[in-house]
Parts: structure tokens; C-alpha cells; sequence
């Protein structure tokens, strides 16, 4: 062994601990955006720490981009994010093919791929984002896209050139990100493209023309969204998310209660009453809470209308001994999903309902109220900028529905410090 292979050796376990920690610190991540309980300061100070590990990882690219290549091996998206970032950062075209390769040959490791891809300066990613979209493969264009739709990146008349291309609209996946994409940058001059799109067999296909056409201000396309409203599925809360903020209220109702029919939707009746804001359904609501299993989730939907904060007014109490918690322990049970309820805080009913009783007057039913206040602008960019990310994701849609003219802003993106 020569000097410098030992001198590697040495560091090289530092090196690992770089790379393990910046992929487990990218899972962290990925699923905080989604969570209650973190707001944009939490999710830079958790992007500041990753920062800190891709740092440490390219004091030395030959290490490091070996300890990254092994932990490819493994094909999680953490591993891929970590290796594709060193490997553009080193801007070596077969480091960057592997990391590429890996990402896309294993669907649950392609989101590291897509997030690296939004994590890199403009300089860096546009010129490969450029590439990947104009590329042969099905598979670059579809990471091309990806790249676009994560960074709100506009990539003009190659958009409407894809849509248009029929190998392009066989390869589903590609089609659906490309619509979906049409919505996030409000590209109207898309609109023929969508049309063709809404008849399509395939239902993320149907769904993103629809979605996207809505966002594009064609409110007659929300009848062709209700069946997504009604079914549980991949596409079910997108669906209420928009729907229930465009609807007129009283029609909104009117869905709500055919939704409510079904037991097994209780979860999407609590969400959509959220969404709309009418405070006709607080005592609904509060009636809800008494329920063990959706009690956090009928308190979460009471804040979203009202502002209260349970915490800060002292409207909590510990999760009762029967709660279920989920993920489960049973062995049998494939659901190891994390509990979407798990960081809300457990309503103290009675100090809700006495609360209601004397606040709620203050209310007008059949109005829609976001976080308490009437639905404007000064509101939700408020909200945009200090609230809980579930709180910045419903600010984001409630902005872009309303303004004719603002790309969907995306609070899983990137936070950067300012």
C-alpha cells in the first residue's frame, strides 16, 4: 500500500460518516416538508446541515465521490441525492451517468435523483436539466421535467413540443409531469394540449389535464375532478386540496355530505371541511375530536379555519391511552407508513367547544376563512413565509388559484438562505 492509499484508508470511514449522514439528513428532509409541526426555518437550518456534509464530502472528490458510489449500491433515494449532487459538483460526466443510472433504474430512489436536481445553483443544473430534456431516452426527458417542475423552471417551447410528440404521450409518467407542469407555470398558451389530454385512458394523465386546467382558471373542469374528490386513491387529497377552494360553498356543502355518505372517507370529509373554511362545519368538527382516531386530524381542520393555535392557547391534552398509532405493530400488516397524524397535538375538547362558544360569533357561515381571516393575498403570502409547511402548502394553492398570473409556488423546494 502506498503512502497515499493509506492516507485514504485512514480517512475514508470520516468520509462515510459524511455521505451517511447527508442521505439520512435528505430523508429527514423529505419527509419534514410535510409535516405540522416544521415551518421554512426548520426545513433551512435541516438544508444548512446537509449543506455542511455535501461540504465535507468534497474536501477530497476522489473520496468522496467513492464512498458515494458504493452507497449507490444500496439504491435509496438519500444515497442517490448525495452522489448525484458530488457528482455534478465535480462536473465529471461519468460520475454523473452513474448517479443517473442508479436513480433511474429504481423507482423509490428516483426523488433523490429529482431533489438534487432542485438542490444545485442554476448554473450547475440547467445546462444538464437542458440535456436531460432534449436527450433520447424517455427516461432523461422525464428527469428533465422533474428538474423543471422542482425549481418552477420554464423550459418554453420544449413544454409544448413534448406534449405534442405522441412517443412523449405513450410514456405516461412523462405525459402526466409534463400537464402537471402546464399548471405549476400557469402556461396558458398549453391549454389545447390539456384539452387533448382530459380523454385520455389513463388516469394521472386525466387527472394533471384536469388539475392543470383548473389552475388555468377553467373552473367548468371541477366536475371532471369530482370523481378523483370521491375516490380514495393516489389522487384523492390533490383533489380535495383544489376542488374545495374553488367551489361556490354552498356546492362545496353539497359534496361534503355526499362524501360523508361513505364511512370510509371520514378522513377526506375532515380534510375537504378544512380546505373549504366555512365555519358552518366547526361543531361538526368538534364533535369529530371526540373520536379517538380522528381527533388530531378534526383539530388540525378547526385550525386550518379558525387560526387557533392549540399549543400556544393551551387547547391540548396528552394522546388518550387508546389512541391508535399508526404505523402499527403488526408483523402481517405491509402499512409501515408514517402516521400523517403523528405530530399534531391530541384537541382538549371540552376547552375547544367553550372556546368556539365564545369566539364563534365572530364568524360568518357560509364565508370561507383561512386560518382564521378573510382569503387575501397579504394573508397567504403571510402564511407563505412564517407558517407550518401543511399550512405553506395550502397557502401556495389558495395564492395561485386566486392569482391569475403567480406559478404555483413550491414549498417542498428548496428554502435558501436570504
Amino acid at each position: 500500500m502506498t503512502s497515499v492509499q493509506a492516507h485514504h484508508a485512514a480517512y475514508k470511514d470520516i468520509y462515510e460518516q459524511y455521505a451517511n449522514d447527508a442521505s439520512f439528513l435528505w430523508l429527514l428532509r423529505s419527509i419534514s416538508v410535510n409535516q405540522p409541526h416544521y415551518d421554512g426555518r426548520d426545513i433551512l437550518e435541516l438544508e444548512q446541515r446537509i449543506a455542511a456534509q455535501l461540504d465535507g464530502l468534497m474536501t477530497s472528490v476522489d473520496i468522496g465521490w467513492q464512498v458515494c458510489e458504493e452507497a449507490l449500491e444500496l439504491q435509496e433515494p438519500g444515497e442517490v441525492f448525495s452522489a448525484m449532487v458530488v457528482a455534478m459538483r465535480s462536473h465529471e460526466s461519468k460520475k454523473i451517468q452513474a448517479a443517473v443510472e442508479v436513480g433511474l433504474n429504481n423507482e423509490l430512489a428516483m426523488p433523490g435523483l429529482i431533489s438534487a436536481m432542485g438542490w444545485l445553483p442554476d448554473e450547475m443544473a440547467m445546462p444538464w436539466i437542458d440535456r436531460f430534456l432534449k436527450g433520447k431516452e424517455m427516461a432523461h426527458k422525464y428527469l428533465g421535467l422533474a428538474s423543471c417542475s422542482v425549481r418552477r423552471h420554464d423550459p418554453a417551447e420544449l413544454l409544448s413540443t413534448l406534449l405534442q410528440r405522441s412517443d412523449c404521450q405513450q410514456h405516461e409518467p412523462l405525459y402526466a409531469r409534463a400537464l402537471r407542469l402546464v399548471g405549476e407555470l400557469r402556461r396558458q398558451d398549453c391549454m389545447p394540449a390539456l384539452n387533448i389530454a382530459m380523454s385520455a385512458e389513463n388516469e394521472g394523465v386525466r387527472f394533471w389535464a384536469n388539475w392543470s386546467a383548473i389552475l388555468l382558471g377553467h373552473r367548468g373542469n371541477l366536475d371532471d375532478i369530482k370523481p378523483f374528490v370521491f375516490k380514495a386513491g393516489p389522487y384523492q387529497m390533490q383533489a380535495i386540496q383544489m376542488a374545495f377552494r374553488v367551489l361556490p360553498v354552498e356546492q362545496a356543502r353539497q359534496w361534503i355530505s355526499q362524501l360523508s355518505e361513505d364511512e370510509a372517507q371520514a378522513r377526506a370529509v375532515i380534510k375537504a371541511a378544512g380546505v373549504l373554511g366555512d365555519p358552518h362545519a366547526i361543531n361538526w368538527l368538534i364533535s369529530k375530536m371526540q373520536e379517538a382516531s380522528l381527533a388530531k386530524l378534526a383539530a388540525e381542520s378547526f385550525s386550518d379555519i379558525t387560526g387557533v393555535d392549540l399549543k400556544k392557547q393551551q387547547l391540548l391534552i396528552d394522546s388518550p391511552d387508546n389512541y391508535p398509532s399508526i404505523p402499527n405493530n403488526d408483523a402481517e400488516d405491509g402499512d409501515v407508513e408514517l402516521d400523517e397524524d403523528e405530530n399534531l397535538p391530541y384537541p382538549d375538547v371540552e376547552k375547544i367547544a367553550a372556546h368556539w362558544r365564545q369566539q364563534g360569533q365572530n364568524y360568518i357561515v357560509g364565508r370561507r376563512y383561512f386560518m382564521g381571516r378573510p382569503i387575501e393575498p397579504a394573508v397567504l403570502n403571510e402564511t407563505l413565509a412564517g407558517g407550518s409547511q401543511r399550512q405553506r402548502r395550502a397557502a401556495a394553492m389558495e395564492l395561485a388559484l386566486n392569482e391569475s398570473d403567480v406559478r404555483l409556488p413550491n414549498t417542498c423546494g428548496r428554502v435558501l438562505a436570504t
